[in-house]
């Protein structure tokens, strides 16, 4: 049985103990929101058999991020991948994906899975057309694809069955089309085919097949906007209203099911995109890329998507997929790994200190106390990025460690605040 299935029996199983142990809750409450399909544990029965240490995806509980890694035809390889994983779990990313689209797919997914004890998610459909066209693609293909990265022990799977030959019309009006690459290949197939999507016609079979592993859904949004001018219109919202119909038939399934979600949206329109997401697919866990909120920061997407972030995670999301300096314009490297990391952590956690998530604002009270007291070893060790914080603090270090290189020792505001505190306030 799955998580979803054993926690409908009440069941609480060693991955929701660990889930409620990393969250500081009872495994009860844990049990109740996967029953509910509020909470989703990605836990692929084979990849717990190695070193996955499984997490919980969901709104009452802390907000995760994903980074996503993988080889393209024309950059990096199996070698420069586990570089990038080891980073991005260095950093803090709560899961990973594998978005391959060249070189030894296979072999680099059962290296990634093998060193990872975060859950893997990948998108199957790119392994089903390389070197083959995707008008070729047949139902067997997406079936066995499906089956063969289950088994190897992939925790969640993005699967874009919510586009529909009927709403690719609504894409004429759009400014930049289909941006979704998983969206786009099956467009061109149901074109081609005068078809619907092939992933949507044989959904209780990939249901059938995620179920034995315990894949978990992450159904993928084909149709998100890809520039502001583009968001929340008819494509995206219809294709939404379809991936709620999707989530219940996932659920009748016994299968776990995330939604993905937008993309680029402005920031006023982020609370109304959370909250008809959250309502249409009754609590399933909302994923989110960004969302970026600007178009016009190639470069520094990284903080264009933490601002739209925070609020995502605010009002509503509970999996926000990092976005890296270098989106729009090429493959990651270890660098932009670790600023998509960081930038996307430092958003999750300031939504959970707004939500009063977990212990998340304890963290900021700790590491506020220790700059009071001048206490720079345990403020360098409380920073989000404590190797960052410490170079920059060593490179402008003074002899005398009671204030610091912005102020210098007569004008430190913290330092004589610490002497109006000892002198008790001239009482």
């Amino acid at each position: 049985m799955t998580q979803l299935e054993k926690a409908r029996q009440g069941v609480i199983t060693e991955a929701m103990r660990q889930v409620a142990e990393a969250e500081k809750v009872e495994p009860e409450f844990i049990c109740r929101e996967a029953a509910a399909g509020r909470m989703v544990i990605p836990a692929n029965i084979n990849h717990l058999k190695g070193k996955l240490r499984p997490i919980g995806i969901g709104r009452s509980i802390t907000t995760k991020i994903n980074a996503n890694l993988g080889a393209s035809p024309l950059a990096s390889d199996e070698t420069g991948e586990l570089k990038k994983l080891n980073v991005a779990l260095k950093y803090g990313a709560d899961t990973v994906m594998d978005l391959s689209t060249g070189g030894d797919v296979d072999h680099c997914r059962c290296t990634l899975i093998e060193n990872s004890p975060a859950p893997l998610g990948t998108v199957p459909l790119y392994e089903m057309i390389i070197n083959k066209p995707i008008e070729e693609l047949t139902y067997d293909d997406i079936l066995d694809t499906c089956r063969k990265q289950a088994r190897q022990g992939v925790d969640f799977f993005t699967i874009h069955a919510g586009v529909l030959k009927k709403h690719l019309p609504k894409i004429e009006k759009r400014l930049a089309g289909i941006v979704s690459r998983g969206g786009s290949l099956l467009a061109c197939w149901m074109t081609y085919h005068n078809r619907e999507n092939p992933f949507f016609e044989i959904f209780d079979e990939l249901c059938g097949i995620m179920r034995e592993y315990d894949v978990s859904f992450s159904l993928g949004d084909g149709l998100r906007p890809g520039c502001l001018a583009d968001a929340t219109d008819e494509a995206q919202i219809a294709e939404l209203h379809t991936l709620a119909e999707l989530t219940q038939r996932a659920w009748e399934k016994g299968c776990q099911v995330i939604v993905e979600g937008p993309g680029h949206i402005p920031f006023d329109q982020i609370e109304r995109n959370m909250k008809m997401q959250t309502e249409l697919c009754r609590g399933a866990p909302f994923y989110v890329l960004g969302p970026l909120v600007t178009d016009v920061a190639p470069g520094y997407d990284h903080i264009t998507s933490a601002i739209g972030a925070t609020a995502a995670a605010y009002y509503g999301a509970a999996f926000l997929c990092y976005v890296t300096p270098r989106e729009h314009l090429g493959l990651p490297d270890e660098e932009d790994v670790r600023q998509g990391v960081m930038a996307t952590r430092i958003a999750a956690h300031a939504a959970d200190v707004a939500l009063g998530l977990g212990e998340a604002r304890k963290w900021d009270d700790q590491l506020s106390a220790a700059r009071a007291r001048l206490d720079w070893t345990s403020h360098l060790e409380l920073a989000m990025d404590p190797e960052t914080a410490r170079r920059m603090h060593q490179e402008k270090r003074l002899p005398d460690t009671d204030h610091c290189t912005m102020c210098g020792k007569e004008w430190c505001s913290v330092r004589i605040s610490k002497k109006l505190r000892e002198s008790g306030f001239g009482r």
